[in-house]
C-alpha cells in the first residue's frame, strides 16, 4: 500500500469478467426482476408498490442499461408528480 491507498482498491473499480461476470449478471437479473416484480404485484395488492417497484429498477440498473433508463423515467414521472402535488398544495392553502 503505498501513500494511504486502501487496501481493496484494486477490486473496486476492477471490470467484471468471464464466468464472474455471467453469475453477477444472473444473480442481479433474478433479484432485481424478483423486486420488480413483487413491486408489480404490488399495484394491485396492499403495499408500498411505488417504492418498490424502483428499489427493483435500481438493482437491475447496477448490470443493465435498459434498466437504468427505466429508472431515470420513474425519477422523472416522480419528480413531475411531487411538484403538481406541491402545486395543488399551495392552491388550497
Amino acid at each position: 500500500m503505498d501513500g494511504g491507498e486502501h487496501p481493496y482498491s484494486h477490486r473496486v473499480n476492477a471490470p467484471a469478467t468471464g464466468p464472474y461476470r455471467t453469475f453477477r449478471r444472473v444473480g442481479i437479473f433474478i433479484i432485481g426482476g424478483t423486486v420488480l416484480l413483487i413491486g408489480v404485484a404490488l399495484l394491485v395488492l396492499p403495499g408500498p408498490a411505488f417504492i418498490v417497484i424502483p428499489s427493483g429498477l435500481a438493482i437491475l440498473a447496477i448490470e443493465f442499461a435498459w434498466a437504468k433508463r427505466w429508472l431515470d423515467k420513474v425519477k422523472e414521472w416522480a419528480k413531475a408528480a411531487a411538484e403538481t402535488a406541491k402545486a395543488k398544495l399551495k392552491r388550497t392553502q
